[in-house]
């Protein structure tokens, strides 16, 4: 309570995957919350040491604890969701739970612009006696303009991610990301199996 306080900066903090975890960083002072345990592309930790929670869940948490700290105190806390954003429909998800940003590792290392060439990694990889997770190789799908903002050769969902933000506002008919948390969220089991037989049986797109 006494470190970020005591510092110049803004201070983001994190990670955490519970209501009480994120109110009780979002009282330190920190002007954003990573919320995201054990979702990663790389990251190994639900299996390694059985702790995690769903992407949309924790969110979700975190952003009612974002509600009541701002009741208590009228400081907004930023709530950004880490882990598991593979495409412009994962981000889209992640602002109607409650997310005002995401943190992208995976999407980027496929830029042709990315240091790690073709590989991606985390921090939990480097733990000297038990790492959580495992130096990739990833493909590059073309340059960091065209991941962000297009445009998108394939239908993998990928790339072009802001424009598939900005339409899948249009469709539900939001204008802004403040009005895009508000949007109802419905549980969709059979999404990856749904309506794709033929992408399936050709193997292309999300087949």
């Amino acid at each position: 309570m006494e470190f970020i306080p005591g510092l110049n900066v803004p201070v983001v903090v994190g990670g955490c995957a519970s209501y009480s975890t994120a109110l009780h960083l979002m009282r330190t002072g920190a002007v954003g919350v990573l919320v995201g345990v054990g979702p990663g592309r790389i990251c190994t930790t639900r299996g390694v040491i059985g702790i995690g929670v769903p992407q949309a869940t924790a969110v979700a948490d975190a952003a009612a604890a974002r509600m009541r700290h701002y009741l208590e105190t009228g400081e907004y806390v930023n709530v950004i969701a880490d882990g598991g954003m593979r495409t412009g429909g994962d981000i889209a998800k992640a602002v109607t739970c409650g997310a005002d940003a995401v943190m992208l590792g995976s999407a980027f290392a496929k830029a042709e612009e990315a240091p790690g060439r073709g590989y991606s990694w985390g921090m939990a990889t480097f733990h000297p006696t038990l790492p959580r997770g495992t130096r990739i190789k990833t493909t590059v799908t073309g340059t960091l303009e065209e991941i962000l903002v297009g445009p998108a050769r394939e239908n993998d969902g990928t790339r072009n991610l802001m424009g598939a933000l900005r339409t899948s506002m249009a469709t539900t008919g939001y204008q802004n990301i403040k009005e895009f948390q508000k949007a109802e969220v419905v549980y969709a089991p059979s999404f990856h199996t749904e309506g794709k037989i033929e992408q399936r049986s050709q193997q292309v797109g999300m087949g």
